[in-house]
């Protein structure tokens, strides 16, 4: 094997390394991620030893809930030589946002099932949480009523 072959990796190789499917690969690349891969004669794409680094940065990313639009500002600060550290905390503090609002949601979602729990067990189902439970056209004399 040559210096040049031990260092390229088709697609495939590049998503098998990096724990995604080829198509997330090719995603990336279509979203500008990737820069365009050299091909080797038969069309097939050729990444280099660099794109197996771009690639589990991506990843990274994406783990910590980043969008692929973040992540691109990111590379653009990264491919600069610069550490993107500055504008990842911009990013990062707005994920956090994100996260918290969803942490309060989903409380509320717990705590409103918990309640609906309660009220089953105790046999004393009040009127039904979320309201969609009864059907629709719900013949006279229903439960739903």
């Amino acid at each position: 094997m040559t210096a040049a072959t031990a260092t390229t990796f088709t697609v495939g190789r590049l998503a098998e390394a990096v724990g995604v499917s080829t198509d997330a690969i090719r995603h990336w690349e279509r979203e500008g991620l990737f820069p365009a891969p050299e091909r080797s004669a038969a069309g097939y794409r050729r990444y280099g030893a660099e794109a197996l680094d771009r690639a589990r940065f991506i990843r990274a990313c994406q783990r910590a809930g980043l969008r692929l639009a973040d992540i691109g500002d990111l590379l653009a600060v990264r491919d600069t030589g610069s550490c993107p550290c500055e504008p990842a905390g911009q990013h990062l503090e707005r994920r956090i946002g994100e996260i918290t609002a969803e942490i309060v949601r989903l409380e509320g979602l717990r705590s409103q099932l918990t309640d609906m729990l309660r009220a089953v067990d105790a046999g004393s189902c009040d009127a039904p949480l979320p309201e969609n439970w009864c059907p629709p056209n719900i013949d006279d004399g229903g439960e739903c009523e």
